[in-house]
């Protein structure tokens, strides 16, 4: 196993109100906070773990889902490794905005083929007694859009955050193409570019 850890920029999307702050901050610290405030503008933590024998730091971006904070989440987009796609099970509105999401987050990042993105696809708050998306429905539609893995979560109970996120890093260290975005971990840079497809003679 090698000891240079990796860091990985993991940005969480989606509709306000979907649970992407009490995702975060039940991986990172463990912790549920049912009175936590809606995101405003961009927040985020670094966790650090093992998947498969490979050390990775996760810089976990939590952007705000309301409309009004759009141009303050959209510059983070840019060199993200992996892109988690969320939304509210017991609200289906938020299940159909997952492509909105997925458009924006493919233009402001300049990423050409969102099919082979590292797209992880979230189906939060299965602890609700009343569902509005059906595990079928969000499969097919994962399916549908490049056969993106799905998990169903529970931030309030801890279903499945854990494995959601290890599943980003292994969604991460499978694509091959993207070997550009791998930085030791003591290099921070949080506005990085990509880089620049032109080359000189």
């Amino acid at each position: 196993m090698s000891s240079k850890s990796s860091l990985l920029k993991v940005i969480l999307l989606g509709d306000g109100g979907v649970g992407k702050s009490s995702l975060m901050n039940r991986y990172v610290s463990n912790k549920f906070d049912t009175h936590l405030f809606h995101t405003i503008g961009v927040e985020f933590l670094n966790k650090e773990l093992e998947v498969d024998g490979r050390l990775v730091t996760l810089q976990i971006w939590d952007t705000a889902g309301q409309e009004r904070f759009r141009s303050l989440r959209t510059p983070f987009y840019r060199g993200s490794d992996c892109c988690l796609l969320t939304f509210s099970v017991d609200d289906s509105q938020s299940f159909l905005n997952l492509n909105h999401w997925r458009k924006e987050f493919a233009y402001y990042a300049d990423v050409r083929e969102p099919e082979s993105f590292p797209f992880v696809i979230l189906g939060n708050k299965v602890d609700v007694t009343e569902r509005q998306v059906t595990t079928e429905e969000a499969q097919r539609w994962c399916h549908e859009n490049g056969g993106h893995p799905y998990f169903e979560t529970s931030a309030k109970n801890a279903i499945n955050v854990a494995e959601a996120f290890e599943e980003v890093v292994r969604s991460v260290l499978a694509s091959e193409d993207r070997p550009e975005h791998m930085l030791p971990s003591d290099t921070v840079d949080l506005c990085r570019k990509p880089r620049s497809r032109t080359r000189c003679c």
